[in-house]
């Protein structure tokens, strides 16, 4: 089967090497020329663990191709995967811009029969839209040619992406006839030799399952941080009360660990992007907006934390240690990642931070260097390594649980430390361990 992938995004490039690992024949088609360049020579834009091999494995056999040119390859594919991105607006709602223009696209030059699969996270009804912006362009030209759209929605974890394609929980398919459940079955055959699920659904519900999954993640994250928030007023642990309440098989063990809130391309986007589709409609999202408003006020715990322990001193000039800057482990990925918020707060308020993170650096710099005055970016200096980063600090701050930083040298740190605190902001560290040590140790509900 030929098959073309629009958007060599996050989506797009691990949906396109992953197909071609199982002997699909994959285009993947970019506006970006520098991108695609880089890609035939094999150097990726993103990091995510394997995806540079399965790339240069797949190129080798030549089952993955990339070019900027989708009329070059229309009519070859049977299937086209549109993987654009739909970044938030000012509003919350997802940007359809480049969605509806490579449906326009299609329209124009389309020849044969295909069917055009939304890959992307987009709003319900998006798929009929396509259908009426391909329809439109059809009529246009005073030509004849049937075609099929249907919703495929990603449900990637960043980090573990390949792991998640290639052995899925399950696969959503929403469609509205049984040609494009016939090509669909057969680009999925493979999974289901491996008794993994697809699951096929009309196209509204298949496009609203992926906004409620991961709406139903975020809420679980924001209602343990909250919990967390209660439990440091009470005395209660928070580690005990999750192992407590996951026990019970109706809640189960995933997404209930506190922190200083969920970041990433997905889960904000999303959560505001439903609020938004609700309003639209009439409705009103008070849960989801309530989750949003916790996330967002999670981000500065570690912030308040650190004025707090200096009693509302003057906390200008105080240096602080930051590890980890993207918003999750293996990942570069620094979309709505809460370090950034932190450090925001850091050097308005005055402050000197020495930052290290194992793959985001590079991003780091980027954003930062966008977001910030000359003169805050000053104030930030990006180190070699983990103890490079607490030399002569007053505060370390945990923000992404990466494995080296989990099991440090404390007597090391502490003599490298001019005060020896620790803001553990995934309660990642052994309290007691932390403090026979001789440190000052916060965690989040605990």
């Amino acid at each position: 089967m030929n098959i073309a992938i629009i958007g060599t995004g996050y989506v797009g490039l691990v949906t396109g090497a992953c197909f071609a690992e199982m002997g699909v024949q994959v285009t993947c088609v970019d506006v970006d020329e520098t991108k695609i360049e880089q890609l035939k020579k094999g150097i990726i834009p993103i990091f995510e663990p394997g995806l540079d091999d399965m790339v240069s494995r797949n190129m080798k056999a030549n089952r993955l191709h990339f070019t900027t040119s989708l009329l070059s390859v229309l009519d070859s594919v049977e299937v086209i995967f549109n993987a654009v991105g739909t970044p938030p607006g000012e509003d919350g709602s997802a940007d359809m811009h480049y969605v509806y223009e490579v449906a326009r696209t299609i329209g124009q030059h389309l020849s044969h029969y295909a069917l055009v699969v939304t890959k992307s996270t987009v709003p319900v009804g998006t798929a009929q839209t396509v259908k009426a912006i391909i329809q439109e362009e059809l009529d246009r030209r005073e030509i004849e040619i049937p075609f099929d759209v249907a919703s495929n929605p990603e449900f990637l974890k960043e980090g573990d992406a390949l792991n998640d394609f290639m052995s899925p929980d399950r696969v959503v398919v929403g469609i509205e006839s049984e040609q494009a459940k016939k090509l669909m079955t057969q680009l999925y055959r493979p999974f289901l030799l491996n008794n993994f699920r697809v699951i096929f659904m009309d196209i509204p519900s298949a496009e609203m399952t992926k906004y409620a999954a991961n709406a139903m993640l975020a809420t679980r994250i924001s209602f343990m941080n909250e919990i967390a928030n209660l439990c440091e007023r009470v005395g209660a642990d928070v580690n005990m009360v999750r192992k407590g309440i996951s026990s019970d098989s109706r809640i189960g063990t995933k997404f209930l660990y506190s922190g200083i809130g969920y970041g990433g391309s997905c889960f904000p986007k999303d959560v505001r992007a439903l609020i938004r589709t609700a309003h639209k409609q009439g409705c009103s999202m008070n849960i989801l907006e309530s989750v949003d408003a916790v996330n967002e006020q999670q981000k500065s715990i570690l912030f308040k934390k650190f004025a707090a322990i200096f009693e509302g001193t003057n906390i200008e000039n105080k240096t602080v240690a930051i590890w980890g800057l993207a918003f999750k482990p293996n990942t570069d990925d620094m979309r709505e990642a809460p370090s950034l918020i932190l450090i925001r707060q850091l050097v308005e308020a005055g402050c000197h931070i020495k930052i290290f993170d194992p793959i985001a650096m590079s991003n780091a710099k980027e954003v930062l260097t966008r977001e910030l005055t000359e003169r805050q970016q000053q104030q930030i200096y990006f180190s070699k390594d983990i103890y490079d980063t607490v030399n002569d600090t007053d505060t370390l701050m945990l923000v992404t649980e990466w494995k080296e930083f989990r099991m440090p040298n404390w007597q090391i740190i502490k003599k490298l430390m001019k005060k020896p605190i620790v803001l553990d902001g995934r309660n990642i560290y052994d309290k007691k361990e932390v403090i026979d040590a001789g440190f000052h140790y916060e965690g989040i509900g605990v």
